[in-house]
Formats: structure tokens, sequence, C-alpha cells
């Protein structure tokens, strides 16, 4: 049978970014049984003891709970399970000095569902017939928001400042505040605080000023904090949420060990929750009500944020030592390799200066060295224009073995070092 789809059937019902990557890989992993590859692609997280054991006691604590029919055999509120939204209007309001109440609160099915609802309650055509664009102030970011809204026309992202250390080979980018539109054309903005995939941060400064940009033309600023703190506080260096009446700040249990649940939370304005839990109630009434009572067990423990930091993140940020070593000591010095500073998230970003060749060749040649990483071109979504700088990226997860990883990133050298020597174009 061939379905007759409509334009939003036919683009909703394409692979986009990584999850048309992620197809090959699985299909190259399949077609090569038996042979070992070094995984440096998945974005799922390692199952660590202390977390799984923390999910399965506040399992076992619902079980023989009095609650436990209430949660699983009815349904609930489209808002969220209460005692979640209680333990999170009290973690943070202690934590961080908030006045927040239940109605500034909504849980949803994983935070790329928050970003599907935001992205068309504020993004796409107006009543007027106007365009409100869906902005991402800083490129590359998190491809998964190339599929989030119906209007693809609506998604501008912007190129991004480089600040370079050559001496180190390292690199990070920076917003760039004279290339960046933000007006009455403005639906609402979003970004990634650690960023997927280059573990960027951006600092407090050009957090509130890109709010403050944002805040004449009414347009919610979502910041997508899935590897911020408090929980799982993947950021390896100092940060802290930022706040105000436009900001809408969003997370996910996925990093902290609930994946499988699809938890997300959007803390913000009572009217913008308003508008993205009506959106919630049409589309899918609400989330997975086990996944919301174990995890405010958790939460209201102190448990959770308690084991991001003192197992999360210092598990992420060794594997991220390794590969900065590893890279040091074997990739030539003479070449134009620059590593993204490691400030969270659970991936490094490389980018290969004057690459003779695109990040997709780069991506084969590895797997047939039995390395396997992402493409970097596949987290441009939105950017309008050509750059060459897309084309010369590549992710690498952190959640392979310590060996694996450093035997990953030699065999890459390895590669890396025979295209620019072949191609004659060594510095």
């Amino acid at each position: 049978m061939n379905p007759a789809l409509t334009q939003f059937g036919h683009q909703m019902s394409q692979l986009t970014g990584v999850r048309a990557i992620m197809k090959d890989i699985a299909q190259t992993l399949k077609a090569n049984i038996g042979e070992q590859f070094i995984n440096l692609s998945p974005g799922n997280p390692v199952i660590l003891p202390e977390i799984e054991q923390l999910w399965r006691k506040h399992t076992e604590d619902l079980l023989s709970s009095s609650d436990y029919g209430e949660v699983v055999c009815r349904y609930g509120q489209s808002q969220g399970y209460e005692p979640l939204i209680n333990a999170i209007v009290n973690d943070f309001n202690r934590r961080y000095g908030l006045s927040l109440t239940n109605q500034n609160i909504l849980i949803t099915p994983g935070s790329q569902s928050l970003y599907f609802y935001a992205a068309n309650a504020f993004g796409g055509y107006a009543k007027n017939g106007q365009l409100k664009q869906i902005v991402l102030p800083l490129s590359p970011d998190y491809t998964g928001y190339g599929g989030v809204t119906l209007i693809p026309e609506a998604l501008v992202s912007y190129k991004p400042q480089l600040d370079i250390d050559e001496s180190t080979h390292r690199f990070k980018y920076r917003p760039d505040f004279s290339q960046l539109e933000i007006n009455e054309t403005t639906g609402c903005v979003l970004f990634s605080r650690p960023c997927n995939p280059t573990g960027n941060v951006l600092t407090d400064d050009e957090v509130l000023k890109i709010a403050n940009l944002a805040a004449p033309y009414d347009a919610p600023v979502l910041i997508d904090s899935a590897y911020g703190p408090p929980f799982p506080a993947l950021n390896f260096t100092e940060m802290s949420p930022v706040f105000g009446e436009n900001i809408v700040h969003c997370m996910s249990l996925s990093k902290a060990g609930l994946p499988g649940e699809r938890i997300g939370v959007a803390i913000g304005d009572e009217k913008i929750i308003q508008v993205l839990e009506c959106f919630q109630t049409n589309m899918c009434i609400h989330s997975s009500r086990y996944g919301q009572a174990i995890a405010a067990k958790a939460i209201a423990s102190g448990e959770l944020a308690e084991l991001a930091t003192t197992v999360v993140r210092p598990y992420y940020q060794q594997k991220f030592v390794i590969v900065e070593a590893t890279l040091n000591e074997s990739m030539p010095q003479d070449l134009p390799w620059f590593l993204h500073r490691g400030e969270g998230a659970i991936f490094a970003w490389l980018w290969l200066d004057n690459l003779p060749i695109t990040d997709w060749e780069l991506y084969q040649l590895l797997k047939k060295v039995g390395v396997i990483v992402v493409p970097g071109s596949s987290f441009f979504p939105g950017l309008r224009e050509e750059w060459i700088h897309k084309n010369q990226c590549i992710r690498i997860s952190l959640t392979a073995t310590d060996g694996d990883i450093a035997e990953g990133m030699r065999r890459l050298a390895k590669v890396v070092a025979e295209i620019y020597q072949k191609s004659a174009v060594a510095i």
C-alpha cells in the first residue's frame, strides 16, 4: 500500500540529521557481525550502576506503595504528576532562590516533544500570514531541532564566531551578535546549554543578552538544559541555570538515567506554560506517570542531584580527558586540527580545518579502520548560507570504554594524517 501523504506527512515521515546516519551505522554493524568496531557515535547514556540502583530502589518503593494503582492504572493531569511538580518547585526554589509555583511547571514526554510544541505554537505562520521564525542563535546545535517544526522555512540559525587557540589546538564557538537577528519576525529562540554536539556552554552574559534581545517582541527563549545542572549536571565548567520572564528552562531526565521513560520538564512564565500544556493535551494527554512517580522520589530526596555531581559528571569528564590526552599525543602538531573546549555534555567535537575531503567521506574512511563517529554536517539545522566549516567537523561520543576511546583516537589520528599527507596540504 502506498498511502498519499500530506505535506506534513511527507516531512514527518523522513529521517533527518543524525537519525539518518544512525540508520547507516546500524546497517553497518548488522552487515559486519563479528567484526570489532569502536563505536563512538551513540548518544545513549551509559548505564551507571549507582544510577540504575537509584531507579530500581524508587521503583520498588512505588510497587509497594498504595499509590501504585493511582499512578499506573489511571490517567493524570496534562500538566504532570503533582508530586513531581511539587518536588521540582521545592528543589529549584531552595537551590536557586526562586519563587516558582506549580503553575510554572510542565512535564512532557521527553524534551524533544517540548520543543515540538514550542516550535509550532510560536513559530510558523501567524494569523496575519506573517512567518514567525524559530531562531537558533548559534550553529552548530542539536540536530533534533531540524525536525521539530512543521514549517521548515521557519527555522533559521546563525554562524558563530570562532575563538581559536592555535598553540593548544583548541577552539570555542561564541554567538556572533553582529549577525544575529531577533526582531518582530521572531516567534521563539532555542539553544542547548551545554550544547549537543559541541559541549559548548554559553556564558550567563551571552544568555541574558539573547533573552534581552527577544524580550521586546514577547518571544520565548527556550534553553535546552538536557545536560545542565542540577541534574544530570553534565557541565565541566562552572555554570548555573539562567531564569527570566521570557526564558523557559527546559530539562530532560534522559541523561540522568531515564531515557526510556521520556521525562521532560519546562519551567517558565505561567502564560507560556499554559500554551504548551494545551498543545500537549491535544497531542498526547500526558507523559508516563510511572517515570514521573519515581523521578519525584529521586528529586525530593536530593539523591538525583547528589549522584549527578558525584557519579555522572566525573564519569564523562574523565572520558573527555582521555580524548584530549590521546589526541594531543597522536595528532600531528603541524596539522590544523582543533578540539572544542570540553565544557559539558557527553560528546567531543573535532574540527579539521582545510580538510581535503568531506566529513561524510571521513566517516566512511574511519569505518574501514573500525571506528564509527558522527559526521558533523548534520548539526547545522536552519543554517541558510553555505559554510565549508560544516563539512570539516565530527562528533565523538564519550560513552565508550576508556580503552576504546583512546584506541579510537589513535586510529582517527592516523587516518587524518594520511588524508592531509596525500593531498599535500599539511602545514
